[in-house]
């Protein structure tokens, strides 16, 4: 496989994580209500129409800060660049770190577009047990704890290179 096409794949998996980032946050806004909700699983799921003017899972979402907005622009930026260039780097297509840098870049995307056209981010999910609950979130911060996950896990249990293996 030429460099170029590994290249694609990569860039393709982060696409349609944001497609389906885009899709799903305009279904949520266009057919539920703001702060309505609709009951999947009782007691543990339902879809819950919210904007996030925070970070992913509503952190620093009650933050005052004049300069929240243009932070979280700004982390994100440089958080795409870094893994876009990781991408761009990675000499085989579909290995464990190349899927979750893309989820990573797709997520990341996705949250992004919706920060710089509105200056929040369109959560829907939510997940709760009786009185406790998760924060509500969508489908790019699923991408992004799930490509973090995946590194962290290529990490822990990646075998390590021996020099004089090498040698």
């Amino acid at each position: 496989m030429t460099t170029n096409s590994t290249r694609a794949i990569h860039f393709l998996v982060a696409a349609v994580v944001i497609l389906l980032d885009r899709w799903t946050k305009h279904a949520v806004a266009s057919h539920i209500a703001l702060y309505a909700h609709i009951q999947i699983i009782p007691g543990f799921f339902r879809l819950t129409h919210t904007e996030n003017t925070g970070a992913a899972f509503s952190l620093f979402a009650d933050s005052p800060s004049h300069w929240k907005t243009a932070l979280l622009i700004t982390f994100s930026l440089a958080a795409m660049v870094i893994v876009s260039v990781l991408l761009w780097k990675q000499p085989r297509p579909l290995t464990t770190a190349s899927i979750a840098l893309s989820l990573i870049l797709g997520g990341a995307v996705g949250n992004l577009w919706d920060r710089v056209t509105s200056g929040r981010v369109v959560d829907f999910l939510l997940f709760y047990i009786k009185r406790y609950q998760w924060p509500v979130f969508n489908l790019a911060d699923s991408a992004i704890v799930i490509g973090a996950s995946l590194l962290v896990l290529e990490i822990v249990f990646s075998k390590p290179h021996r020099q004089d293996e090498a040698a």
